[in-house]
């Protein structure tokens, strides 16, 4: 099959499973808004985000590890597959072993076991998942994705609306939904079978060396990425936090848009990296003029309409949360161009570069949370170092990843649409004079300057169907 057909085939099955399974989430944020107060939902979302801070710390990035050396190596999959297996589970006994030092966190007293529960069940739903992803069985790793959002609303409503047992019943949800769909992964594809009782030493080293420097690197892109609920909870309040948290909701549609995408890319890069160079490097440039239009003109979108937005999806007492979604979308762009050239490092092995990068995106975005969030600016100094941060990661890595795949990176595009996305941004933040007419404004010229790539997109897309 044609590589660009490969991609598309594989972004439209994740995105039949992903896409419509994740919108109804996003939907959901009127519901939560409904029955958790501001204060409930900011404890909800550090718990959440704490769990997800564990995660690589307890599987030692190993799923990491299991997806990228099983996409390559069939006849070693049973050795990978044990090696993951026993790797989370050693890490999770340990994991047991340090359960007090969270007691120590006043915020977390009463919900610990919610944090311990959360992250274990994450870490073997992602082994198995990423495990069938690997395998090529993509049409699976979509089906099990809509399985499981549906569970998450099935089991919110439950616990929220019918049983009232607040944040409990919204991390419970997500628990046990991650749990059902791996007992699901397990029995439909016998895993079971992938267990080799001499999991083969050459085997755990590799991705020992491939996945341990992934455990910096993705707290790295935690503290990158949530530390500012953290400091925003103690500098602010945990109620300015939720309403913080809620902004977050609506330019998680860029990055469904591009997780979506990253993950069928991600799969063809390593494929046909196997084959020609030059046109490995012509399909690099030719996916990613495509990408970054898409994503600077749907980022574009979602600042226009920031206002209306939050206000059909969360209660009133949330609507503030508008002032932080414009910065915070021009963020998840770029956050995006950041996990594109990060497939660079995935295809030629290169995690150390990645943890390299990872700690100036992490230092920066420190350094500006203590500097802005207990200054004048206050929440909306959360946004401007989340933006700063991400946006000198893609400056590092458009330069240094080229020298591995060099390519294009249409630069003259890049600086053109950003400008543009920050004109959007300051007239909205600020409702300078004439706001609305500079969004429309704004959107035209965004359209003109990427119409050719996303034309080209839609051409491919268009005969893939036909084909």
């Amino acid at each position: 099959m044609n590589k660009y057909k490969t991609l598309m085939s594989n972004t439209l099955l994740i995105s039949i499973g992903t896409f419509g399974s994740k919108i109804l989430v996003f939907f959901m944020v009127r519901f939560y808004t409904g029955y958790l107060t501001p204060s409930d939902y900011g404890t909800a979302d550090l718990i959440t985000q704490t769990a997800n801070l564990l995660f690589p710390i307890i599987s030692l990035g190993i799923t990491e590890g299991v997806f990228r050396f099983a996409l390559d190596n069939e006849r070693g999959r049973r050795s990978i597959f044990t090696v993951g297996f026993l790797t989370i589970t050693a890490g999770s006994l340990l994991f047991f072993a340090a359960v007090p030092l969270l007691n120590t966190v006043k915020e977390f007293r009463g919900y610990i076991w919610l944090i311990i529960i959360y992250t274990m069940a994450s870490c073997y739903h992602s082994l198995c998942s990423q495990f069938i992803r690997a395998t090529g069985n993509t049409a699976l790793f979509a089906v099990q994705g809509i399985i499981n959002t549906c569970l998450v609303i099935t089991l919110n409503i439950l616990f929220l609306a019918v049983l009232s047992i607040g944040v409990t019943g919204y991390v419970l949800s997500v628990v046990l939904a991650d749990f059902i769909c791996t007992v699901f992964l397990f029995i439909k594809e016998r895993l079971w079978r992938q267990f080799t009782g001499r999991p083969k030493k050459s085997a755990f080293i590799k991705m020992a060396k491939y996945s341990i420097p992934l455990i910096p690197t993705t707290i790295f892109w935690w503290i990158t990425s949530v530390s500012d609920r953290y400091m925003v909870n103690a500098f602010i309040g945990s109620a300015e936090n939720g309403i913080y948290g809620v902004s977050y909701k609506i330019p998680t549609i860029l990055t469904l848009v591009s997780t979506i995408f990253m993950q069928a890319w991600q799969f063809s890069a390593v494929i046909e990296s196997h084959g020609d160079r030059r046109e490995h490097i012509k399909f690099f440039t030719g996916v990613w003029r495509s990408f970054q239009a898409v994503m600077f003109l749907a980022g574009g979108v979602i600042i226009a309409f920031a206002k209306p937005a939050i206000r059909i999806l969360s209660a009133k007492e949330y609507y503030s949360a508008w002032e932080y979604v414009p910065l915070l979308s021009v963020s998840m762009i770029f956050t995006a161009f950041v996990s594109f050239t990060g497939t660079v490092y995935v295809v030629t092995k290169q995690s150390g570069i990645s943890f390299i990068t990872a700690i100036a995106g992490a230092v920066i975005n420190i350094i500006l949370n203590f500097l802005l969030i207990p200054s004048p600016l206050g929440v909306q100094g959360a946004a401007i170092a989340t933006f700063v941060s991400y946006f000198a990661v893609f400056l590092i890595r458009a330069v240094n990843s080229r020298k591995y795949i060099p390519f294009k990176l249409y630069g003259g595009y890049v600086a053109a649409n950003t400008v543009l996305i920050l004109v959007q941004t300051v007239f909205m933040v600020l409702e300078l004079p004439y706001w609305i007419a500079v969004q429309a404004v704004c959107l035209v010229l965004l359209a003109v300057i990427n119409f050719k790539f996303i034309l080209a997109c839609i051409y491919k897309a268009v005969s893939f169907i036909k084909k």
